[in-house]
C-alpha cells in the first residue's frame, strides 16, 4: 500500500545526482521536441496572423503549466499539482476544439507522462488514464489506436519514474556514505588530537613538575642562606630537566609525524646510555607511530625506575619482532647501591600505570612485577 501512496523522493524529482551528459541529452531532446512543435504551429495555415500568435501564446502557456507542475511536485504538494494537471488537460481539449491537433496531442501526452512520473501512483495512475483516454477519444487516431498509444505513454511515464527513483536512491546512498566518511574523518581527527594531547602531557607534565621541584629547592636554599654551590646545583638540574623535556617534546612531535628513528636503534642507544645489555630477535621491520611511541615510553619509564630504585643493578633490554606484534622486556637484578632519596636528574617519569593504559589503547598488554631476584617489565604491542 505504501508503494501506491508514496511520492517519489525529492532526489528523484530534481536534478540532484544527474550526470552532466544526461542533462545535456535531456536538454537536447526537449529543445528538439519544442522546435518540432513550434515549426508545426508556424507553418499551420489554419491560424493566420493574430490567431497564430494566440496559438503560440497558448503553447507557451502549456509549457508554463508543465514547469509549474514540476516545481510543485518537488515539494510534494498534491492539490496544486492536480489543479495544474487539470488545466493542462483542459488546455489540450481547448486546442483540439479550435483545430490545433498537434499542440493538443502534445499537451495530453505530456500530461500522461508527468502524472505517472511525478505523482503518487494512487493519484498518478487515474490521472494518467484520464489523460490517455482524452487523447484516445478526442485525437485523430481511431479509439483502439489511441488507447494503445495512451497505454504506451503510461508505460513511458512509469519507466521514467523507476529510472528516477533508482537514481534518487543511489544519490541518497552516496550522500549517506559521504556523511559516514565525514563522521569517520572527524572521529579520526578527534582521536589524533587526543593522542597528541596525551603525548605532550606525558612529556611536559614530568619535565615541568621536576623543574618545579628543583627550583623550589633552590628557593628554599636561598631563603636559608645556604652555600651558593648547592643553589647552583639545583638550578643546573632544573636547566638539565628543561633541556631533556624539550628533546622529549621534539621526539614526540616527530613520532606523531611518522619521522621517528627506528625503535631498535633507539633502544640500543638507551641501553648503552644506562649500561644495560641489549638483545634483539626477529626480522627487523617498520612499526607504526603509535606502537613505536609506546615502546619508547615503556623503555624510558622502566630504565628510569631502575636508575631510581635499583641503582647499579644489571639490566637486560630484550626486543623481539614476533608474528603480528613486538615484545619488549626490561629485566633488572637487585640494586648494588643505595637508592637516592633526592629527585632524579633525568628520566621519563610517565608512570607504569599510564604506560599500561597506553598499551591497552593499542590493543596490547603491559606486565610489571618482581621476577628472579629483580624486576621485569614486559610489553606486547601489535605491529
Amino acid at each position: 500500500m505504501e508503494r501506491w501512496t508514496r511520492w517519489p523522493s525529492r532526489q528523484a524529482l530534481t536534478r540532484q545526482g544527474v550526470p552532466p551528459v544526461r542533462l545535456l541529452i535531456n536538454a537536447g531532446m526537449g529543445i528538439f521536441g519544442a522546435s518540432l512543435l513550434l515549426w508545426d504551429v508556424a507553418r499551420d495555415d489554419a491560424f493566420p496572423g493574430w490567431a497564430r500568435i494566440a496559438l503560440l501564446a497558448a503553447v507557451a502557456g502549456c509549457a508554463a503549466l508543465v514547469y509549474a507542475f514540476r516545481r510543485v511536485t518537488v515539494d510534494h504538494r498534491l492539490g496544486p499539482a492536480l489543479a495544474l494537471l487539470a488545466l493542462l488537460l483542459a488546455a489540450g481539449a481547448g486546442l483540439r476544439a479550435v483545430g490545433a491537433d498537434t499542440p493538443a496531442a502534445a499537451a495530453w501526452i505530456v500530461g500522461v507522462i508527468v502524472s505517472m512520473e511525478r505523482l503518487p501512483l494512487m493519484v498518478g495512475l487515474p490521472a494518467g488514464i484520464m489523460a490517455s483516454g482524452s487523447y484516445a477519444l478526442l485525437g485523430d487516431d481511431s479509439p483502439p489506436a489511441g488507447l494503445a498509444m495512451g497505454a504506451g505513454f503510461l508505460l513511458v511515464g512509469y519507466t521514467l519514474r523507476l529510472d528516477e527513483e533508482a537514481r534518487g536512491t543511489g544519490y541518497r546512498l552516496l550522500e549517506q556514505e559521504r556523511a559516514a566518511r565525514r563522521a569517520e574523518a572527524r572521529s579520526a581527527a578527534l582521536a589524533e588530537r587526543t593522542r597528541i594531547a596525551r603525548e605532550i602531557h606525558d612529556v611536559l607534565a614530568h619535565s615541568l613538575s621536576a623543574q618545579l621541584v628543583h627550583l623550589e629547592a633552590a628557593r628554599l636554599l636561598v631563603e636559608r642562606g645556604e652555600d651558593r654551590a648547592m643553589v647552583l646545583d639545583r638550578v643546573v638540574a632544573a636547566r638539565r630537566m628543561a633541556r631533556h623535556g624539550l628533546a622529549e617534546t621534539r621526539q614526540a612531535l616527530y613520532a606523531l609525524r611518522g619521522e621517528t628513528a627506528p625503535v631498535e636503534d633507539f633502544l640500543r642507544e638507551a641501553a648503552a646510555t644506562e649500561g644495560a645489555r641489549f638483545e634483539t630477535e626477529g626480522e627487523r621491520r617498520r612499526l607504526t607511530a603509535e606502537t613505536g611511541l609506546a615502546v619508547r615510553r615503556v623503555a624510558q619509564e622502566a630504565l628510569t625506575n631502575v636508575r631510581k630504585h635499583a641503582p647499579g643493578a644489571r639490566v637486560t633490554v630484550r626486543f623481539a619482532y614476533l608474528a603480528g606484534e613486538v615484545l619488549l622486556e626490561i629485566r633488572n637484578g637487585a640494586a648494588r647501591e643505595a637508592p637516592s632519596g633526592g629527585p632524579a636528574a633525568t628520566g621519563a617519569g610517565y608512570g607504569l600505570r599510564g604506560m599500561r593504559e597506553r598499551a591497552e589503547l593499542l590493543g596490547g598488554t603491559l606486565e610489571a612485577g618482581p621476577a628472579e631476584d629483580g624486576f621485569l617489565v614486559r610489553l606486547r604491542a601489535p605491529a
